[in-house]
């Protein structure tokens, strides 16, 4: 993303709240210039962004009559509006991208992204390129393509080309492994690598197939089946009929994956197109991405359109978003759009200085284009109906359970937000602490946290607990002032905590509350035995159904605490059955060790090992390689 510089940050002179909204600023102290602003709430965090030519005459049109009702929401859920003023239109948009990126304002539209959708990589970060298949979030040095719908789409397509393009698929510790042992893995032998473990290929050579199989996933297919037709003809008319019947076997995997590769294009061309569809709360985006005149790559999403915006400005978001964090080479010439955003100049330059050359944002009118966007289109609108049939039972369902969890516990408001604390210990040794979120009902993995006790060195599941709490509001009422204001998770309250126990546990988390001056809280403890329910105040559990959705949704955050803590405490046990394992080799220090482990992955794998190849290992001393096979498998050393 190009550099800018940002002017100073401002903030709005605001003595208080005015009639439920924030309070109109004084329009003269207020920058005529480009930049971003951002509403905050009373504790600080922001839950809008936005972007102007005139910082003045967009911040002041919010305090105009005539808004729309998520407007009105958003301008009534303010406490203070800022700016910071920029050079450029473009430098506001790029600062408008990475703030809401950082902040994820809950009043900004919202992409609900796939990114659980898989992409066959090229991992060009590597000494050794390896091609796999890989989720998540995109990397640095990794060159995608697709994303495809299914992952199995790609492994039959990869398997396909390695016949021809044959480079490494293996994990680093495998390839490592091999280039020890001085011969490579199976792959080699049937011809679906060149074997860059054991040098049977010079890394020029190797680079030289990589750029070759990029070549023709981008699409350019043709040279690569002319090359190998060209040598199957040479290797017959030399009468190498064998490599004549390889080099044909090439060629059908090639053509079976160039079909694999819809064609849509006579001319070859480069571009994305985008449909949507749309309706006063949702939009459905699917995007075609166009690569020699074939479809490499689809994918959708769904944006929660919780600020109002009119369709023009609706496709300027999503080019801002969907492109906004891309690298050039992803980035094509072209970007067919159902409707041109407000400003498409804006926009065509945002993009051309992330891809580093000129980037066209236009509306297909006729031709192989608008037939296709109509194709995308109708993607869009098959992909909305799904949607709304899934979201309407999924979110039903999730309401009912949090309505009923609030008229069962007595609570003013439903518990939108609820932590789940658990411990864990194996007689007394290795105790540990879990803290799970559920936000809406469901879970919040990123916000999951867990604790290793440091004043709890003996078994006490009361002393535990309340070390966990105490920690964990110790640092909520840190942050509180400060901590909204940086975008840190923890500085809000939950509605809603729950124990994993009894009555005791509950009295231990409702004294840390109470010394804290968080009485506000609610608490509430499930018991494992019986299923009860206990909150404070009361001796006996509280009445919940047991085919309650309320309970259901007790029991499912409570149990999903239980795995966290779980497997944080079998992680932590295996790190020590680990180390006293190696803790008393001879000649085997921390360095040495820490090394080891690294390069061979677990105890289990050094086990799997020889002696020969132990003491082959070149920077271990050979008494050393003897001695360590020995206390693995329980022999005595031979001096």
């Amino acid at each position: 993303m190009p550099e800018f510089q940002a002017g100073n940050q401002h903030n709005s002179p605001v003595a208080g709240r005015d009639n439920g909204r924030v309070q109109r600023p004084v329009p003269s102290t207020i920058p005529d210039s480009p930049g971003s602003y951002q509403f905050k709430d009373s504790a600080g965090r922001i839950i809008y962004v936005g972007k102007a030519k005139s910082l003045r005459s967009r911040v002041m049109s919010y305090f105009s009559t005539g808004l729309s009702e998520r407007t009105v929401q958003m301008v009534s859920t303010a406490d203070s509006v800022e700016w910071i003023t920029v050079r450029n239109e473009v430098e506001a948009l790029f600062l408008e991208f990475s703030l809401i990126k950082k902040h994820r304002p809950r009043f900004n539209i919202r992409l609900k992204d796939d990114k659980s959708y898989p992409y066959l990589a090229i991992t060009l970060d590597e000494e050794w390129p390896r091609a796999m298949v890989m989720r998540g979030a995109k990397r640095k040095g990794v060159r995608y393509f697709g994303p495809y719908a299914h992952a199995y789409a790609i492994r039959e397509t990869l398997d396909l080309l390695l016949r021809t393009f044959p480079i490494r698929t293996c994990t680093k510790n495998k390839f490592d492994r091999h280039a020890r042992l001085g011969r490579p893995c199976l792959y080699a032998h049937i011809e679906k690598c060149v074997a860059p473990c054991v040098g049977a290929v010079t890394r020029d050579e190797y680079m030289a197939l990589v750029a070759e199989l990029i070549d023709f996933l981008d699409g350019d297919t043709a040279p690569v089946l002319d090359r190998l037709d060209k040598q199957m003809h040479e290797a017959s008319d030399a009468l190498e009929f064998e490599r004549a019947a390889r080099l044909r076997d090439q060629i059908v995997s090639v053509r079976k994956a160039i079909e694999r590769q819809q064609m849509v294009d006579a001319k070859e061309e480069d571009y994305d197109l985008i449909g949507m569809v749309d309706d006063p709360l949702e939009a459905s985006v699917q995007v075609f991405l166009v690569r020699k005149g074939r479809v490499v790559g689809r994918k959708g999403l769904v944006v929660d359109k919780v600020e109002d915006v009119e369709r023009p400005e609706l496709v300027g978001r999503l080019v801002e978003q969907l492109y906004g964090d891309l690298e050039g080479t992803d980035i094509p010439r072209e970007i067919l759009v159902p409707e041109l955003p407000d400003d498409p100049d804006l926009y065509q330059e945002f993009l051309g200085l992330q891809r580093g050359s000129k980037v066209r944002v236009r509306v297909p009118q006729r031709g192989a284009k608008r037939q296709l966007m109509d194709t995308v289109t109708q993607n869009a609108h098959e992909a909305m109906a799904r949607h709304k049939l899934k979201r309407a039972s999924d979110h039903n369902a999730r309401a009912r359970a949090l309505v009923a969890l609030q008229d069962a516990l007595g609570l003013p408001e439903a518990p939108l937000r609820i932590e789940c604390y658990d411990i864990s210990n194996l007689q007394g040794t290795e105790i540990v602490a879990s803290m799970v979120v559920m936000e809406d009902g469901l879970p919040k993995r990123s916000d999951y946290r867990r604790f290793k006790m440091r004043h709890t060195p003996t078994q006490d599941d009361f002393a535990s607990m309340e070390e966990v709490l105490t920690r964990r509001f110790r640092r909520y009422l840190q942050d509180r002032d400060e901590g909204a204001r940086s975008g840190k998770r923890f500085a809000y309250p939950p509605n809603l905590v729950l124990i994993d126990g009894g009555k005791g546990q509950l009295g231990v988390a409702v004294r840390v509350l109470e010394e804290m001056g968080l009485e506000d809280i609610a608490v509430a403890s499930l018991a494992k035995r019986f299923e009860e329910v206990y909150v404070p105040g009361q001796s006996d559990p509280v009445r919940i159904p047991r085919d309650s959705e309320a309970l259901y949704l007790l029991q499912q955050v409570r149990d999903e605490a239980h795995r966290f803590a779980i497997t944080y405490h079998r992680e932590l046990r295996g790190k020590s059955m680990t180390k006293s394992v190696l803790d008393d080799v001879p000649g085997l220090g921390p360095t040495r060790r820490a090394r080891l482990l690294k390069e061979h992955g677990s105890v289990k794998r050094l086990r799997a090992l020889t002696e020969e190849e132990l003491v082959a290992i070149p920077w271990l001393p050979e008494k050393v390689g003897r001695a360590v096979f020995a206390q693995l498998h329980g022999e005595t050393v031979r001096t």
